[in-house]
């Protein structure tokens, strides 16, 4: 897990590049989502981490975004996966 305020942007971009970065979380809420999710793009930046991939952000107890994963936080939210 990477936090927003502590990568610059070129790295940032750079890592999203290479797909070392392919999700984004809201640190506070303990959500994930695509990084072109609108909700995830209007959170504040010292709110906003990375992930580089979905199992990371399942063991951090992350929960998807009912957004962006609709499917997953359906599966989320019956009790089907537990996070």
């Amino acid at each position: 897990m990477i936090k927003h305020s502590d990568i610059n942007s070129l790295d940032l971009h750079n890592q999203i590049r290479q797909k070392q970065i392919c999700l984004g979380g809201n640190l506070n809420l303990k959500i994930y989502g695509t990084l072109g999710c609108k909700s995830g793009k209007r959170m504040k930046k010292q709110n906003r981490v990375f992930f580089g991939s979905e199992e990371e952000a399942l063991e951090r107890n992350f929960r998807p975004c009912g957004h962006c994963l609709k499917e997953k936080y359906k599966i989320w939210k019956n009790g089907l996966v537990r996070l």
